[in-house]
């Protein structure tokens, strides 16, 4: 019996994993276009990275990977005004940010690593950025190169710094409650990981909430909202 139930069990969990990575990719798309808010300059940030976050730190950092890359290919051909250039930025902003992070919390499925792993993925996206928009920028902005290089810290450096602990906030803020939601509906097997202390949840909670508060205030500020 075992043998026979064991195959039928797997096929299950793909099918239930196809769906959900089809749900979140779907959801992605959804909070990319009508989330958009302005930040600093002509950059605009959305919350799509942390669905795609979300997601990789469930299933692993390819799938972190296949969700940004269906996400940014279907942006580029419907709401995308910056074509191909575009898409590639998309694609190396939310992988340097969600695959390094999702890539740090599966070797290590605890509150510590989910944290050390969102760091990361925040420290490697700012850099990621910076180079490239010095590479890509005036290619699609055409702007002079000296011109991208004179924006690069007072501009693209907040910028990415603002959208990285959004991004890092709220998905600390959401992924436990997510999860918990999809196991119970069956959609996820039960936990094997390791739980951290009441303590520890509530201090991850508060220093993520001061976090996205923290940021939050900062664009209205540069938006001159407040």
């Amino acid at each position: 019996m075992k043998t026979q139930t064991k195959p039928k069990t797997t096929a299950t969990y793909n099918t239930k994993k196809i769906v959900l990575i089809g749900m979140l990719a779907a959801i992605a798309y959804v909070v990319m276009v009508v989330g958009r808010i302005p930040v600093v300059s002509f950059l605009k940030y959305d919350p799509k990275d942390v669905i795609i976050t979300i997601g990789g730190f469930i299933f692993g950092p390819f799938v972190s990977f296949l969700i940004s890359f269906i996400v940014s290919l279907v942006e580029m051909f419907t709401v995308s005004e910056t074509g191909f250039i575009g898409f590639i930025m998309n694609v190396i902003a939310t992988c340097g940010f969600s695959c390094v992070a999702a890539a740090i919390y599966k070797k290590k499925r605890t509150i510590s690593g989910a944290v050390i792993g969102l760091v990361a993925g925040s420290i490697c996206m700012t850099i990621l950025m910076l180079l490239w928009n010095y590479l890509i920028t005036p290619l699609y902005l055409g702007y002079p190169r000296d011109a991208v290089a004179a924006m690069l810290l007072p501009v693209f450096l907040p910028f990415n710094l603002l959208k990285a602990g959004i991004n890092g906030a709220i998905t600390l803020l959401l992924y436990k409650p997510i999860v918990t939601g999809l196991r119970k509906s069956g959609l996820l097997p039960k936990s094997e990981t390791q739980e951290g202390t009441k303590t520890q949840k509530l201090s991850v909670f508060f220093v993520a909430l001061l976090l996205l508060v923290t940021c939050v205030l900062i664009i209205l500020v540069l938006n001159k909202m407040i």
